[in-house]
């Protein structure tokens, strides 16, 4: 082994230090300068984009993270939308106040009505909305046509004219349609 081989000199540089060094050495100053900002100028775009790529990250994120915990019940929501719905068919079925009716019916229609409000209110407080399709314009995002009518008179064409179910949402996303029957066009 020689001295050269195991106690590299000064004298080797690697290639790669060689040729920029050599490239430096044929650069002017000002050529040199305009090459660094060129560099810098390179780098800082690459930082810049990197950086907004890093925000785009953590925006989607937050995002998901709010959707999940808004919607993570969606399955129980639309479930207790239903309950909700049995309990306004309920109260549907009992025959409607007469005079001289038992006071017994008349507690029972009062506490059922009573369980009912304080049950929308308490979902509503949760993000779950019912709502009421009855009269209003058909609107397919948030209605289903089980069946067409003919329009009663003063009713406009596309109207709801009755409501088997109301729509009901969950911070604004639609869990269940409104079971709905539309007014026909006139002729159909």
């Amino acid at each position: 082994m020689t001295h050269n081989e195991s106690n590299p000199t000064h004298d080797q540089v690697p290639e790669g230090a060689a040729s920029a060094e050599h490239t430096a050495l044929i650069e002017t100053p000002e050529q040199r300068i305009a090459t660094l900002e060129a560099e810098v100028a390179t780098m800082k775009d690459r930082w810049l984009r990197a950086e907004a790529e890093t925000a785009n990250v953590r925006a989607r994120a937050t995002k998901d993270i709010q959707d999940a915990r808004a919607y993570a019940v969606q399955k129980f929501a639309s479930d207790v939308a239903e309950a909700a719905e049995n309990l306004a068919r309920g109260l549907a079925a009992l025959p409607a106040e007469a005079p001289g009716e038992p006071e017994l019916l008349q507690k029972m229609r009062g506490g059922f009505s009573g369980i009912e409000k304080a049950f929308i209110a308490m979902l509503e407080r949760h993000g779950v909305k019912r709502e009421d399709a009855t009269g209003k314009p058909f609107d397919p995002a948030l209605h289903q046509a089980m069946a067409e009518q003919p329009a009663p008179p003063g009713v406009a064409p596309g109207t709801v004219i009755h409501a088997y179910s109301a729509a009901w949402s969950l911070h604004g996303r639609l869990l269940r349609p409104a079971m709905v029957v539309v007014a026909a066009q006139p002729g159909q």
